[in-house]
């Protein structure tokens, strides 16, 4: 199951609320010094939100693992150093479904419907102010950037929600608030159940 939305939209919680596996997106994004990293335009702030800025290829290749062997590795990724601090492993146990989400994973759901690895693709939304106000204090909270770098990027984010979101639907994720997230997550785990035990 791939669970895109922006930056905000309560990815993270709604994954932990469903009670399957979860696979960070987040932990593939580049390191801060990588020279192929993007500038937001007509600043020298990263953009952080453009896909230029993760590790597309490396997420695939964890998700093509974790759905055929049940496990991988994955880099842990410090946001607030814009660095990699380690790795740590990802495993499945006996459940057949799993959530990868992060603000990139529109990106794959071509490539994980091409590789025979998809179940299904969401995309979070609860509105720009909301989730504005949602990620701002959420990001203060933890830490992540400077207070400048936080108000500069959420405003920006904020304009731009409506278009994210467009985005993210035309790269063939379904748009959803969380009560019809978790009602499609719990039908795909269902079916992934049923379609996992064999026949009596």
């Amino acid at each position: 199951m791939l669970l895109c939305g922006p930056s905000g939209s309560g990815k993270s919680l709604l994954s932990a609320r469903s009670g399957l596996p979860v696979l960070r997106l987040d932990d593939f994004y580049k390191e801060g010094d990588d020279p192929t990293l993007p500038l937001v335009a007509g600043s020298s702030d990263i953009d952080w939100d453009h896909p230029g800025s993760w590790d597309a290829d490396t997420a695939v290749a964890a998700i093509v693992e974790l759905c055929r062997t049940g496990r991988t590795k994955i880099p842990v990724y410090d946001i607030s150093l814009s660095a990699r601090t380690g790795d740590e492993a990802v495993d499945m146990g006996r459940t057949p479904l799993f959530i990868a989400e992060g603000i990139f994973a529109a990106e794959i759901v071509t490539r994980c419907r091409e590789l025979g690895v998809l179940a299904d693709a969401l995309c979070l939304s609860r509105g720009p102010v909301r989730t504005f106000r949602r990620r701002f204090l959420r990001d203060l909270r933890e830490g992540r950037k400077s207070v400048p770098f936080l108000l500069r990027r959420g405003w920006r984010l904020m304009r731009l929600e409506r278009s994210i979101v467009a985005r993210q639907t035309a790269l063939g994720a379904h748009p959803c608030d969380k009560d019809e997230a978790l009602s499609r997550l719990s039908a795909a785990a269902a079916g992934h159940r049923q379609a996992a035990t064999p026949a009596a």
